[in-house]
This record gives C-alpha cells, sequence and structure tokens, in this order.
C-alpha cells in the first residue's frame, strides 16, 4: 500500500510511545487519524499533535480487551472517516521482572490479554469491515524483538513468550490474507523511547490484580542510547509500503538473531547425524 495521502489510519495504543511515532509520521504523510489509547487524555494529546501536522485527526478512548470497546471504535472510525486502510496494533504490556517458575496465573493472562488476543481482538473488530469495502489496505501488529529472539536477561520470560506468540499470529495472518490484497506486517523493535512500564503498571486491571507501584525513570544513559519513537514511525512507514513481513527497527540485532538459529541448525544436523540422513 504505497498510497498513504487521504487514506485513513486507526491507531491502537496510540496516545503514546511507539504507537504515538507511529501516529505522527502517519500524520506526516497525510492520512486521516483515529487515535486510539486507554487513556483518553494521552490520546487527544497526540491527535492534537496531528492536527497541527494538518491532518484530520480522532481521539477515542479504547480498551484491546474488550471486544464490545473495539467495536465502538470501529464504529466510530467508520462513522467519521467512511473506510480504514491502515490498522497499527500497539497496545502492549511489560510486566515487572519476575522468573517463570514464580509467575501467578494472573501474570500469564493478563500479558497474554493484551499482547496477543488484544491484538487478535483487534483484527477481529476491523477486519470485516476492512474486507466489505474493498481496495488496499494493511495490517501492522507491533511484536518486540523479544518475539524472534530470547534474551539472556532473566525475568522476562512470560513477556517474551507472548511476543512469539503475537510473531507467529501475524505471520500466519500474512498468509491468509495475502490473497485478499490486504498486506500483513509484524514490528519487531529494538529499545525505542517510550513509557510502556509505567503505563503498563498503572493500567493493569482488577481482574488481574490491580494497579503496580510504577517504576522509577530510565537510566540517563541508557535513554540517549534508545531510538526515538518518531524515527520508529518513519521506520514503519517504510515497512507498510514495501508490504515487509517483518518490520526492523535495529539492524545491529541480527547478530542476536543468527546466533539464535545456529543453535536450531546445530540441533536439527545433530539428528540428522543420528538418523544417518
Amino acid at each position: 500500500m504505497e498510497q498513504l495521502s487521504g487514506r485513513t489510519a486507526v491507531v491502537i495504543g496510540g496516545g503514546s510511545g511507539i504507537g504515538r511515532g507511529i501516529a505522527l509520521a502517519l500524520a506526516e504523510e497525510g492520512m486521516n487519524l483515529v487515535i486510539a489509547d486507554i487513556e483518553r487524555d494521552t490520546a487527544e494529546a497526540v491527535a492534537e499533535e496531528a492536527r497541527k501536522q494538518n491532518a484530520r485527526a480522532l481521539a477515542v478512548a479504547a480498551d484491546a480487551t474488550k471486544p464490545d470497546s473495539l467495536e465502538r471504535l470501529a464504529a466510530e472510525a467508520y462513522g467519521e472517516f467512511g473506510a480504514v486502510h491502515l490498522l497499527s496494533n500497539n497496545a502492549g504490556v511489560v510486566p515487572t521482572l519476575g522468573l517463570l517458575e514464580d509467575r501467578s496465573d494472573d501474570d500469564w493472562l493478563w500479558v497474554m490479554s493484551v499482547n496477543l488476543h488484544g491484538i487478535v481482538r483487534c483484527v477481529q473488530a476491523f477486519l470485516p469491515r476492512i474486507k466489505a469495502q474493498g481496495g488496499e489496505a494493511h495490517i501492522q501488529n507491533t511484536a518486540s524483538m523479544a518475539g524472534i529472539t530470547v534474551s539472556s536477561v532473566h525475568g522476562i520470560g512470560v513477556y517474551t513468550a507472548s511476543k512469539h506468540a503475537c510473531v507467529g499470529y501475524t505471520l500466519s495472518l500474512r498468509k491468509e490474507l495475502a490473497d485478499a490484497g490486504i498486506g500483513v506486517s509484524v514490528l519487531c523493535p529494538g529499545m525505542v523511547v517510550s513509557n510502556l512500564a509505567a503505563t503498563s503498571a498503572r493500567n493493569r486491571p482488577e481482574d488481574f490484580g490491580g494497579p503496580l507501584r510504577e517504576p522509577g525513570p530510565t537510566n540517563s544513559k541508557l535513554l540517549a542510547q534508545m531510538m526515538s519513537a518518531e524515527e520508529c514511525g518513519k521506520i514503519v512507514v517504510r515497512g507498510i509500503r514495501e508490504n515487509r513481513a517483518y518490520i526492523i527497527t535495529h539492524p545491529s540485532t541480527l547478530t542476536q538473531v543468527e546466533e539464535q538459529h545456529r543453535e536450531l541448525v546445530a540441533d536439527y544436523e545433530s539428528e540428522r547425524r543420528a538418523q544417518k540422513l
């Protein structure tokens, strides 16, 4: 989908971080925007930033874990703009560090309800409408480098499992929708400036234990090494235009991917030798 100007994008989780960066990059391309976030005030702030770039922008409060909320969002988007050509799913949470053996059911259910099921529900709310309208369209789901590698850092196993699931879902969806002319990409960003941890902490629902204590500020040295959300957004625009399966923000992380797959290839070779193939 190379033509973006004049078309409409729904950016879920667009009130901060990577979602905000994507929204502003799309505004620069001349797209109409629906900025959806669980926090309406942050969605409205980003919508106002987009309007300053001469984009038409609507802010909507939406909860990616609640189908009724997403149905209302879809109805508002189509009511305002008549069509949706790009669905950008960026809702996500990151739990506090903890070993897998110590994780509770609530930890697992909360993270999966947003990082996997939230994206599934967003697609379910919009895909029938996108198919019905016809023409070019694209779906972009945000995972993480944790979706294609396993970090040596202990304590993020639940997050890693959820992001691997997101990647698998998105690539399967890409194959299913290829004949329908709908592009699908999974964004696997490296370190990008975001308040994801703080947002996750304060927005954990009571059903999963209620709000967590917000983390302190990110170390300034680490912050200086991170990519800006705005730069990430421009990379996403390129990926959408080229209908990339994977949208990668940090090419230097290829060494991590290669290392992980060397282990996989070695295990294949071990079994080939055992079977004398």
